[in-house]
């Protein structure tokens, strides 16, 4: 019985010691991520936020200082043009348009006492002509002196001289009548405006004061109401970035989200790309201008949209993961130039696309040549892209392909440029060794 429990003892020790060298022999080789290849549908889309805004949007503010004795509006109040929406008290402003029109009264009756001094003066005027006339004929007869001639010269200038001042004042207080009523234009527009109206039909969604609280329009022109004009006609601000622009053309058909209704897809119309950029963290965004519909009055000003902004389709596509089309082997680049070359993908040894497949830097990348024909390294076309399909013995067999349209989850196979790729077929999205190591206890991983 000893002798049977030893033999079980080796024969288990010998089973494990079998076990682990079967598994430390098989993490010599790298294990694979893989995810096959199929065919479906690819839609490419931009995506952005912005923020729902009213069509147009008016504030309404004061002109006149004062504080607030009425308010007719709240939030949500449906208006219309010209109606009263809140009044300032208009004690002071009615005192200066009283004090407006005694002075234009006063003006005018200035007025009224040049004229009578004016025809006063025209009537000594006449009455000196004559005296001087009369002095004339009898100074020639020697009935009265040279004196007497003198003086009633002087008389008669000085009658002349009195019209012409008095017809001055005349024109002055007229000129002042007119300054008056303008005075009084100011003083009555001042009280007209201290009742506010409504500038357009709409929707008061803002209030900015209360009743009794004081305006200062002397400072800074206060907003008391926030007008929106037709909240069934709408519109998105959408932030792009400058890399999408290009794909957006006026006319497109968005999808959007907001928040209050996550379940419920909203559509709109691009109207416009602005041309003002917005700089932010050397971020380069511009705003797309969407308009739609919300006849329900469900969506709010201020909401956050989430748009979705399709700008090509493709159906039933040969699509192949984005992960797949980052992945490079884990191998130098000798041994992705011969992979290559076996497969009829070497074209003469192009040394940029082995030193991208391979992530290592080949010969001619440090300047010194890989064959007597090879010339300076070419950089690869950024829509041309190398697969690596793994077969059941772990081989790697490449695949050039030309890529089309992409939802940054798969990407269209556009053409098979070299090889052959199949729908099912399993390609190497990641990889990870035993040989490297990433970190304690982890192997290295590419592709991921």
């Amino acid at each position: 019985m000893l002798k049977r429990y030893w033999l079980i003892a080796v024969g288990a020790i010998v089973i494990v010691a079998l076990v682990a060298y079967t598994l430390l022999r098989g993490q010599d080789k790298p294990q694979y991520f893989t995810s096959k290849a199929d065919r479906g549908d690819i839609r490419e889309v931009v995506e952005a936020t912005g923020t729902i805004n009213a069509v147009i949007t008016v504030q309404v503010g004061s002109q006149d200082s004062g504080t607030i004795s009425h308010l007719f509006v709240d939030f949500n109040s449906k208006v219309k043009k010209g109606q009263i929406v809140a009044q300032i008290d208009p004690a002071l402003f009615r005192g200066a348009v009283l004090q407006a029109t005694a002075d234009l009264a006063n003006a005018k009756a200035n007025v009224a006492s040049a004229k009578a001094n004016l025809d006063k003066a025209k009537a000594t005027e006449i009455q000196t002509k004559a005296d001087y006339e009369r002095t004339v004929g009898l100074v020639k007869e020697s009935v009265m002196s040279p004196q007497q001639l003198d003086l009633a010269k002087a008389n008669r200038d000085s009658a002349s001289a009195s019209v012409t001042s008095s017809a001055a004042l005349v024109t002055q207080a007229l000129a002042q009548v007119q300054q008056k009523e303008a005075a009084l234009t100011v003083a009555q527009t001042n009280l007209d405006y201290t009742t506010i109206h409504a500038p357009i039909d709409g929707t008061v969604i803002a209030r900015n004061v209360d009743v009794g609280q004081t305006v200062a329009a002397s400072l800074q022109a206060p907003t008391l109401f926030t007008i929106a004009q037709d909240l069934t006609k709408m519109q998105v601000y959408a932030s792009t970035d400058e890399s999408d622009v290009g794909m957006i053309k006026n006319g497109q058909v968005v999808t959007f989200k907001v928040d209050a209704f996550p379940r419920d897809t909203f559509t709109g119309r691009v109207s416009q790309i602005r041309m003002n950029a917005t700089t932010v963290q050397n971020v380069v965004t511009y705003n797309t201008v969407i308009d739609f519909y919300n006849p329900e009055l469900k969506l709010f000003p201020g909401m956050t949209a989430y748009i979705t902004i399709p700008v090509a389709s493709a159906g039933n596509a040969l699509r192949v993961p984005n992960g797949a089309l980052r992945y490079k082997p884990d191998l130098k680049a000798e041994e992705v130039h011969a992979l290559l070359q076996k497969y009829g993908l070497d074209d003469k040894a192009k040394p940029a696309e082995v030193e991208a497949a391979s992530g290592r830097p080949t010969a001619s990348a440090t300047g010194k040549s890989a064959g007597s024909d090879a010339g300076p390294a070419r950089t690869p076309r950024l829509d041309v892209a190398l697969l690596w399909k793994v077969h059941p013995d772990a081989t790697l067999e490449p695949v050039r392909i030309r890529t089309g349209i992409t939802d940054h989850t798969v990407t269209e196979v556009a053409e098979i440029l070299k090889g052959e790729l199949k729908e099912g077929e399993d390609l190497v999205t990641g990889s990870m060794s035993a040989n490297k190591t990433a970190g304690p206890g982890m192997g290295a991983q590419r592709g991921r």
